[in-house]
């Protein structure tokens, strides 16, 4: 970009600007942040804002829009939500300390920090109920790596991944930001993922990824010389981890936050759930992408944002091992079976605030007086917890001793912040008035000196007046002039004494100071800078303990998380009726009386309508696979779906909505239920619902629940029963895995006998007085009709083409096999005669009978026919 021409305050923008082109550049001016040339143009489109001009470059008109700087949260939200990037840039110096260093001198700027979608700190930014993840992707040895992190709270994981898991692995973790390499996303399998999953991509060269770099970044950033207590990390997973420590550097300029030691986390450990089951399931947003009517809306009963973002992390990655999901069953059931114990606890919780986030905004000197209060009264809370829980400590499950321990130790803490902070403090440190009086001696002199500042002003104006004899004379105060005296024009006269000094004359008075009230003024102001310079040393020493605590505090976050989720568990289970299920190695899958937990809710709140209808499921060794046959509106979508979520839920270590439930441990849930063109990617319904049987035929064990809903109805009716016949075998014989098959091809039935653990169950259909009701409900047969007809009526389609349909299948059941749609046309032209329906008049003649009327009735009905 060049300078010339320009002023030396554009010389200065366009100079910070060169260094980050990839930012919009939030320039400070004055009580502004203020953009330029193309940032101009782009912000004022997206924020909606004035886009105006100002100075010229090269003979053009510069473009330029601004915000305020105290309501810049609002539109920089805007703009991370748009996916943009916006560097902070900040003025280091006043105006006149700038002009100290010559007359023509600019004031110093600097970009302190870069906001991205993904390292966003602030509080009014966030989602309290989600993790904000930053993410970096690599590939070393042909091997993939993951890694990402929250900087909200400092929470860091990894694992290793493949081609194959990657979509599955960015689903369950939704980062908001990913860094990879140029070269890597060039890639053509990768770039075909990446361009399907919707996220912000940060692209560098691959030497910011290089191994020997990124090992040297995380030694230097964690202070260790070798990195061998990170040997359980693949050279892959230093690399990613690496890479997000020196974006982090970057972006966080001077405040880089505290970060906790990686975690790796093992494909093992968890059940995969790839991109369109947890789309399909609605698991933490529908379909029309809003949270409400989601499973996470229903299920989420927690207290806290700690423990709600905690349970978004459970439904993202459900548990594989069986002791471990065990081991959170027993905790729900002991707070269940106490559930005194649990409200009491529950209500405490509900006091508890953001500990994390204030943690990590306080390490990175983006914290406040409220931070500290924040985490005052968490540790407050969490005393009480850990007294409430004591008195159960011989009933205690093992799991929940140690997160009992977790909520202890912090006394020193408490009682250091309970004697420092005020009840009431301000958002920001500037505010002041936020050390409670008692802790520092100096504080409450000067504040006193404060509080009697009118007494002495009084004092110094009796003085005055009785030195002039002005009875009105005033004092005042204002920021130019500072105190001043003032008397009236007509009393002005009266000062003759040297020490009053004129300052100024007005029409409505005159006004003197003296060195008597300058002495005071500097007194009361320098006492009040004293103050907030020394409540700034103790918040500044209080932030220091809390650094000191931190790695602790993060435990005693996670331990308020978990107790959150478990106690909410129990309120769930006891307030809906949800049941313990029993989880261990076997291929069981027995569910009495099950029901989906979203759908029920809704019922629940809509009086209108009939509870909700539970049924069983029992995929075993006789019956792995079941065929589900029957109508459309008669259930089957929710009941495939309500199993798989039921089995998510018992693998989070939920009770779930059933009367009974036995689960052998799932390893991968795959679901294919409905489709729609992705537009995007240019592929079609069949195309997308092709993709996604492809990616459970290649992906799932004996161990994986898959659940297929109407393969093949993409296409032509008998291309589409070959894939699903093939699609049914293939599962059955190959997999032998828990299957729920739902078709509309009814053809399909007869593989029962070719099939050994294939079952046959279809929707319960009541047919009464020439209607159709469709009971919901699961029996063991086929269905015997599929009443799509019916179901078109109920949808309003015309009359005429709901009759010509019922002629049309008629004439189809009663045709052979080996009759052509050209004969079937033949022996039904499109236009071949029918029954219409009556008319008015029609229906009203078949209402009389004309042996039963007299003359003057049937001159009375001849005067209504004529007005039909």
């Amino acid at each position: 970009m060049k300078t010339s021409a320009v002023t030396p305050m554009m010389q200065q923008y366009m100079s910070i600007k060169e260094a980050h082109q990839d930012c919009l550049l939030f320039y400070r001016m004055g009580d502004f942040y203020e953009l330029f040339f193309d940032d101009a143009i782009t912000a004022a489109s997206v924020l909606d804002i004035a886009l105006t001009k100002r100075g010229k470059h090269e003979d053009y008109d510069i473009p330029m829009c601004g915000v305020p700087f105290h309501a810049c949260d609002f539109y920089l939200h805007k703009l991370i939500k748009a996916g943009f990037k916006v560097a902070i840039c900040e003025q280091l110096e006043t105006p006149e300390q700038a002009k100290k260093r010559g007359y023509k001198a600019i004031v110093k700027r600097e970009v302190i920090r870069i906001i991205t979608p993904g390292t966003i700190l602030e509080e009014n930014l966030l989602d309290s109920t989600i993790s904000n993840y930053l993410a970096s992707l690599t590939k070393i040895d042909n091997q993939l790596a993951l890694a990402w992190i929250d900087i909200s709270t400092g929470e860091f994981s990894s694992c290793v991944t493949n081609l194959e898991s990657l979509h599955s692995d960015l689903a369950r973790i939704n980062p908001k930001e990913l860094l990879i390499s140029e070269k890597f996303m060039s890639i053509p399998e990768i770039k075909l993922i990446l361009q399907e999953w919707k996220v912000v991509i940060t692209s560098y060269v691959q030497s910011f990824f290089e191994y020997s770099k990124c090992e040297l970044k995380l030694k230097n950033f964690y202070n260790i010389l070798t990195l061998d207590s990170f040997n359980y990390l693949s050279s892959a997973e230093i690399s990613a981890c690496g890479a997000i420590v020196e974006y982090i550097t970057i972006t966080q300029k001077s405040n880089v936050p505290k970060l906790s030691i990686p975690k790796k986390l093992s494909s093992e450990q968890f059940m995969v759930i790839d991109a369109a089951t947890r789309r399909n399931l609605e698991l933490t947003i529908t379909l029309s992408g809003q949270k409400n009517g989601s499973v996470i809306d229903v299920i989420d009963k927690t207290k806290t944002t700690i423990g709600s973002r905690l349970l978004y992390q459970y439904l993202s990655f459900p548990l594989r091992n069986a002791k471990t999901i065990t081991s959170r069953l027993e905790i729900v059931e002991f707070f269940v079976f106490n559930d005194l114990l649990c409200n009491n606890i529950r209500d405490i919780l509900g006091k508890v605030g953001d500990i994390e986030r204030a943690s990590s905004r306080l390490l990175l000197n983006r914290g406040g007086p409220r931070d500290l209060v924040t985490i005052r009264e968490g540790l407050i809370q969490s005393f009480a917890i850990a007294d409430l829980l004591i008195h159960y400590k011989e009933t205690l499950p093992v799991s929940l001793h140690s997160l009992s321990n977790d909520l202890c130790g912090f006394e020193v803490l408490i009682n250091e912040l309970r004697e420092a902070l005020n009840d009431e403090v301000p958002y920001l440190v500037r505010e002041g008035g936020f050390v409670k009086m008692g802790y520092n001696a100096t504080i409450d002199e000067l504040q006193e000196m404060q509080s009697t500042r009118e007494y002495y002003l009084n004092e110094l104006k009796e003085t005055y007046r009785s030195e002039t004899g002005i009875g009105n004379l005033k004092i005042e105060h204002n920021n130019i002039i500072g105190y001043y005296i003032e008397v009236s024009p007509q009393q002005s006269s009266k000062i003759t004494a040297e020490k009053f000094i004129h300052k100024q004359t007005l029409t409505t008075g005159v006004r003197y100071i003296t060195e008597e009230l300058k002495e005071l003024e500097t007194k009361l102001f320098t006492a009040q800078d004293q103050v907030l310079r020394l409540e700034l040393e103790i918040f500044n020493a209080l932030v220091e303990l809390i650094g000191k605590h931190s790695y602790k505090l993060a435990s005693l976050s996670h331990a308020l998380a978990v107790l959150d989720i478990m106690t909410s568990f129990a309120y769930l289970a006891k307030s809906l009726n949800y049941v313990r299920p029993i989880i261990d190695e076997s291929y069981e899958f027995k569910v009495i009386a099950g029901r989906h937990p979203v759908v029920e809710a809704n019922l629940k709140n809509n009086i209108a309508v009939n509870n909700f209808v539970p049924n069983n499921c029992d995929l075993n060794e006789k019956q792995r696979v079941w065929l589900l046959t029957g109508p459309n509106m008669a259930g089957k979508s929710t009941f495939l779906r309500q199993n798989a979520i039921i089995a998510i839920l018992a693998h989070i270590g939920s009770f779930v909505p059933a009367e009974f439930a036995h689960i052998g441990v799932i390893d991968r849930i795959f679901s294919r239920v409905g489709a729609s063109d992705d537009l995007a990617t240019g592929k079609s319904t069949f195309m997308v619902e092709m993709v996604e049987t492809a990616t459970i035929l290649n992906q799932a064990t004996p161990r994986s629940l898959v659940i297929l809903d109407e393969i093949g109805r993409g296409t032509s009716t008998y291309d589409g029963l070959a894939i699903a016949w093939s699609c049914l075998e293939y599962i059955h014989n190959k997999f032998k895995c828990r299957t729920l098959f739902a078709t509309h091809y009814h053809e399909l039935t007869k593989l029962v006998d070719s099939l050994s653990s294939l079952k046959c169950y279809s929707m319960k259909v009541k047919e009464w007085q020439e209607k159709i009701i469709f009971l919901h409900e699961v029996i063991e047969g086929n269905a015997s009709r599929s009443y799509g007809i019916y179901v078109a009526k109920l949808a309003g389609v015309p009359n005429l083409v709901i009759m010509r349909a019922e002629q049309i299948l008629k004439l189809l059941e009663s045709a052979n096999d080996n009759t052509n749609i050209v004969e079937l046309h033949d022996k039904m032209p499109l236009f071949m005669q029918h029954k219409s329906p009556n008319s008015e008049l029609e229906s009203f003649l078949s209402t009389i009978d004309i042996n039963d009327l007299t003359p003057k009735e049937a001159l009375e009905i001849l005067y209504k026919m004529k007005n039909i």
